[in-house]
């Protein structure tokens, strides 16, 4: 029933007192409503630093071959990997995450008072919950704002960053810190040399801030889960017990078609939203799978292999840090440069894909 038809003769209840009440309740919703605040118009966001941290240890193909049945000249011409990072026992995501951030902060010129939303992107966090987001964040010191994880494995940093962009444009949130962390090494059969050979871990961290300029200028992220089966780690707890096969399973025939497909359509797609061409790219900083996928993609999005970054022969695949960490090391050697435009991509396990184009 509305207020007009309240003020109708006979239509006010037992138990009201007239116009006084009727007066007050109108004076309780003009206040309410002076106390409504509009939400901020929407804002930019823009990479303001980058971090990186690999684990010290070293695994080499050369490691790898006196341990299973494989050689360095196999693994090299299959997939461009020669070495990668192992973390040491004891040593958990979040503390990959914190040096990585500890270096993307510094490299920003922020500190822990200034970030008011952190997402970590992983597949391996230190517990099932809470979440590495929150373990990090008290780990640095944040104390407000919001902490989360985001699970998409090898595409994790598209989607959290993309997130975190949203987050910032909307103006709910003027600081974020995304993170890419993994210690992927714990989830591998190292007697199978189809996958032990191919993963590393590390983290990769980026600060995003709200800024009267463009810096992310489109993003794409997509999904399909009927080609789960494809790339997975199917086991859980249950009960106190492992449930399920708690290594990492993959067709890696099948991941390969998937992955060229998939890129060069969300590529496309980024390229088409922009207005922009391939050959208006100044840098392309793709997941670190293989050189092949790596290769393959570049060539059918066309953008030349001197403009294409890699770390994929010294970190081996990282899954949801590959792209930060490659993105911090382009622009530590000063390859990426200030105001270039710049394509990230990730594919990885559901299967997930997706693409950022941004002015650094």
């Amino acid at each position: 029933m509305g207020f007009s038809a309240l003020l109708r003769p006979g239509t006010i209840s037992e138990g009201w007192h007239g116009p006084l009440k009727i007066s007050r309740l109108l004076s309780t919703r003009k206040r309410r409503r002076r106390q409504v605040k509009l939400a901020p118009a929407m804002a930019y966001s823009r990479i303001i630093g980058t971090g990186s941290y690999l684990p010290e240890r070293v695994v080499t193909n050369r490691d790898l071959e006196s341990k299973i049945d494989t050689t360095d000249e196999w693994i090299v011409s299959r997939t461009g990997i020669e070495a990668r990072h192992v973390a040491a026992d004891g040593e958990m995501t979040s503390d990959l995450a914190y040096q990585a951030s500890l270096k993307a902060m510094e490299s920003a010129g922020v500190g822990p008072d200034d970030i008011d939303l952190i997402i970590v992107a992983t597949t391996t966090p230190d517990m099932i919950f809470p979440s590495t987001a929150c373990l990090l964040q008290s780990k640095l010191g944040v104390r407000r704002g919001a902490a989360f994880d985001v699970q998409a494995v090898c595409t994790g940093f598209m989607y959290a960053l993309s997130t975190a962009n949203l987050y910032i444009a909307s103006g709910a949130h003027k600081c974020a810190l995304v993170v890419g962390a993994e210690v992927f090494s714990r989830l591998l059969d190292w007697n199978d040399r189809r996958t032990c050979v191919l993963f590393g871990d590390g983290a990769g961290a980026v600060v995003l801030k709200q800024s009267e300029t463009p810096g992310i200028l489109t993003s794409n992220l997509h999904a399909d889960g009927s080609l789960s089966g494809i790339l997975r780690v199917d086991g859980g707890i249950s009960h106190g017990k492992i449930r399920g096969n708690p290594y990492l399973e993959m067709d890696g025939q099948a991941v390969y078609r998937t992955a060229v497909r998939a890129l060069d359509d969300s590529a496309q797609e980024a390229l088409t939203a922009t207005g922009l061409t391939a050959a208006q790219l100044d840098w392309f900083v793709p997941h670190q799978a293989n050189i092949r996928i790596i290769n393959s993609i570049a060539d059918k999005v066309g953008v030349p292999r001197e403009r294409v970054v890699t770390t994929v022969a010294r970190h081996g695949n990282t899954s949801a840090a590959s792209v930060p960490l490659a993105l911090d090391a382009a622009v530590r050697d000063q390859r990426i440069k200030r105001d270039q435009l710049v394509m990230l991509q990730g594919v990885g396990g559901g299967m997930t894909w997706g693409t950022i184009l941004l002015r650094y």
